[in-house]
């Protein structure tokens, strides 16, 4: 499995039906995020570009998993393959019953 970075391009403004479906939106990167398909999600502060690192097999795999994005037809997107992304694991301790 390898990891892609995608970046996003939004609409500005937001349309009206973009809006609409940020909420469900936000469920669906959740949901991926707890799975594991995506590994990080960010946006720009001006809100005009996102970008998310994929776990996936190839490009098409990502273009599958971006596929299902709710606001997917709003925004313009490119694909790169990364050869690392050092990202910080924070380490829970074990919950012991003691």
């Amino acid at each position: 499995m390898s990891q892609f970075m995608v970046e996003f391009d939004l609409p500005n403004p937001f349309p009206e039906a973009f809006m609409m479906k940020i909420p469900s939106q936000r469920l669906v990167i959740n949901q991926m995020l707890e799975d594991g398909k995506i590994q990080s999600y960010a946006l720009s502060i001006e809100r005009d570009r996102l970008w998310c690192v994929v776990n996936a097999d190839d490009e098409l795999d990502v273009l599958r998993i971006i596929g299902e994005f709710p606001l997917i037809d709003y925004m313009k997107h490119t694909i790169t393959e990364l050869m690392f992304n050092n990202a910080v694991v924070m380490k829970v301790p074990a919950f012991s019953l003691n």
